[in-house]
């Protein structure tokens, strides 16, 4: 499996992540056969998140008894959970109270006495970066969290948070595909009037930003686009056909070329895996060794309808 480092100074992690966002209702056995999979795969790297599933923490909870990790595996294994996200509102709280109080019933729910990641789970509109930074200091110096990162965030968004927060920012889990790649596309088109795919949103230059910075982008929804999954789906048929050439060229499955389109990007991205079918896991897993020609690169880009001018 190949590494890429999570944050500016690392450490090497492995460039696909299992999620377990849907894990809820599968029993043990199923857990335990999805994480061996995971394993063998070379894929020690775990996402979870309070909201995740029926209740809250319940998606943390079912991993943690169906596999009963021993103190030495655990150790073995990255963690990452997330916060911020008050399902009931809906609404964010990335007060001191509500992030050290969500994490503390995530180790709980965990069964562990510390997670190796934690995200701030998409931005809060009245963030205080002073509150989070206290929540930060505390975690830290508990030795209940290890890293810090954030999620779906603006370049100006972790600028202010860093205007207080003393540890590095390590990842930033954004949504993206090669069917969802307005972060991309943005700057292929920059300059061309009149083209929408030029349009600089908020969150503009983002992979540049998180490249100078030494943050770690997390792909979440890696098969999505705005028509729903994107693989054998006729709405994306010139996509699928280019997907499927460069499958049978490299061996492997279509999703691991899917995969293979975020791995190749020199910025070092994580890509977030949803499924719960072991067998995908080794598929997408293969996809990160595959390094893609630029040419079959942008052939990927031009086939998911934006302008490789």
């Amino acid at each position: 499996m190949r590494s890429v480092p999570l944050g500016p100074s690392g450490p090497a992690v492995p460039a696909v992540v299992a999620g377990m966002m849907r894990i809820d209702g599968k029993s043990d056995a199923d857990v335990r056969e999805l994480y061996a999979a995971a394993r063998s795969a070379g894929i020690d790297f775990f996402d979870h998140a309070d909201i995740y599933a029926r209740e809250l923490h319940s998606a943390e909870r079912r991993f943690a008894e169906a596999l009963r990790l021993s103190p030495s595996e655990r150790a073995e294994i990255r963690l990452q959970t997330k916060a911020g996200i008050v399902r009931e509102g809906p609404y964010f709280d990335f007060s001191y109270e509500h992030i050290v109080s969500s994490v503390e019933e995530s180790l709980r729910a965990l069964g562990t006495d510390y997670v190796d990641v934690l995200l701030l789970h998409r931005p809060d509109a009245l963030v205080e970066p002073e509150e989070v930074a206290r929540a930060f200091d505390h975690l830290e110096a508990t030795g209940k969290v290890r890293a810090f990162g954030v999620s779906n965030h603006t370049p100006r968004q972790i600028d202010l948070l860093r205007t207080a927060v003393r540890q590095p920012i390590v990842a930033n889990q954004v949504q993206l595909s090669v069917a969802h790649a307005p972060i991309v596309a943005q700057g292929l088109a920059m300059n061309m009037e009149s083209t929408p795919q030029s349009t600089v949103l908020d969150g503009g230059g983002l992979i540049d930003y998180c490249r100078l910075e030494g943050i770690t982008l997390q792909a979440w929804s890696p098969l999505q686009g705005s028509e729903g999954v994107f693989l054998d789906n006729p709405a994306y048929a010139e996509l699928n056909a280019v997907i499927d050439g460069l499958a049978a060229r490299y061996a492997v499955t279509p999703l691991a070329i899917a995969v293979a389109w975020i791995t190749r990007h020199p910025a070092g991205m994580q890509v977030v895996l949803g499924t719960t079918t072991p067998s995908r896991v080794v598929e997408a897993a293969a996809g990160a060794d595959i390094v893609l020609t630029r040419a079959e690169w942008y052939s990927l880009v031009r086939a998911a309808g934006y302008i490789v001018p």
